[in-house]
């Protein structure tokens, strides 16, 4: 049988009764991106105008008597609400859906079918699957690439349809019916029951298919194919949004591009030179930092190997640098006497650290020195280098350091 959201997907609530309600778990994805489960109950209705997963299309959401539904699954010839409150069965219940959810799922199936009837009949280009995603949809077309005139020649055509102002109307079929050969689709689900169901675009497409779909494609407003992208072994993604979600999407554009006006302060029309001039002035910019802090590097390791504190140990700590700079001073004081122990970053937060000297002490002391400074490292031929959390450490490295050349200091 059809759902009463399939009979009528613009029906915004509907009076019907609890038939079951079972304990039931949910997984979801919890606001810290772990997997959570939810206990409530699933809740199977006489009729239902939510729709359950299924076709590539998503779930409605909505409130059975200003109970939230969390998810609705389909199981066989019923629907299955997931809510986190029991309802009694017999119990006669207002159903309200998510106007905003269905509708937008509406425009983006319909849209799928029209896209894919037309890639179709201009090119020979057949579809292999479909996602409808929470901010854009994804048609799966069986050919290695398109082109970037066929891709317009498809956006061009179909909201000439749409302009066409034609209409959309379902049937249900018996299995047996002879027609159901004529009709387009990719198989039926293993648990399928009852009558096959047919949405037609008038002269355009005849399609099986249990979605909600809008009953004219003027109510799709627009269509913008916003590119396509490789898909898995000779297939194609065409990325496309419909209706709402192109209004949405201009109103974000429309926001960054405003921003990048105030920030660049120059036209739209100009923004891409200016990304440009900037882009090659950091390059510019950043060639000559390096190339200073190589200067840097070599002066201070000339400044260490002369001091009068030289050897021992021998620290330096300095907020800016990375690893570079830190080899830099270790090739150019090239000891394997003295222990040389160089930390870039926060001074008491995280940073890089390197220790140079003898090779076998560096081998037995820097997984120890990663370790004070409880971060990670690795090393080899007298040098270990890594990161670190607590740079606040360096003191208690340094006495390591210390107690490793004087034992005896340590044993007194």
């Amino acid at each position: 049988m059809a759902f009463q959201c399939q009979r009528d997907s613009y029906a915004r609530e509907f009076t019907t009764t609890v038939v079951s309600c079972c304990p039931a778990e949910l997984q979801t994805e919890g606001s810290n991106g772990k997997k959570e489960v939810l206990s409530g109950f699933h809740v199977v209705l006489e009729d239902t105008l939510l729709f359950p997963e299924g076709g590539g299309q998503p779930d409605d959401r909505g409130t059975i008597n200003d109970i939230s539904v969390l998810r609705v699954t389909r199981r066989g010839a019923q629907a299955d609400h997931f809510t986190q409150t029991p309802l009694t069965p017999g119990t006669e219940v207002q159903v309200r859906v998510d106007w905003e959810r269905r509708f937008d799922h509406m425009q983006q199936h319909s849209g799928q079918h029209l896209i894919t009837a037309v890639a179709d009949h201009l090119f020979g280009v057949k579809t292999t699957s479909w996602e409808l995603g929470r901010l854009r949809s994804v048609i799966e077309l069986d050919r290695p690439s398109l082109t970037a005139e066929q891709v317009a020649a498809i956006e061009q055509s179909v909201n000439e349809k749409i302009r066409d102002r034609l209409p959309v109307n379902v049937r249900e079929l018996s299995l047996d019916d002879p027609e159901v050969e004529q009709v387009r689709g990719r198989g039926l689900p293993d648990d399928h029951a009852g009558p096959i169901r047919v949405v037609t675009i008038k002269s355009v497409d005849s399609n099986m298919c249990c979605g909600t779909h809008v009953s004219n494609l003027s109510d799709l407003q627009v269509i913008k194919i916003l590119g396509t992208e490789k898909g898995k072994k000779n297939k194609t993604n065409l990325i496309f949004l419909a209706g709402n979600r192109v209004l949405k999407w201009m109103e974000r554009s429309h926001g960054t591009e405003k921003a990048l006006t105030a920030l660049l302060k120059c036209g739209a029309e100009d923004h891409v030179e200016a990304v440009k001039k900037l882009q090659n002035s950091s390059k510019l910019l950043q060639k000559n930092n390096l190339n200073l802090l190589r200067d840097l590097a070599v002066h201070i390791a000339h400044s260490l190997r002369t001091s009068p504190d030289w050897g021992g140990v021998v620290t330096l700590h300095r907020k800016e640098g990375d690893s570079e700079f830190m080899n830099i001073i270790a090739n150019e004081i090239g000891s394997e006497e003295t222990f040389l122990f160089l930390t870039v970053g926060d001074e008491k937060g995280a940073g890089l650290f390197l220790l140079a000297g003898p090779t076998e002490a560096v081998e037995t002391l820097g997984p120890r020195v990663a370790e004070v400074l409880e971060g990670k490292g690795a090393g080899k031929k007298g040098r270990f280098q890594g990161k670190a959390t607590k740079m606040s450490r360096r003191a208690e490295v340094q006495a390591l350091l210390q107690d490793y050349i004087n034992p005896q200091n340590a044993e007194e």
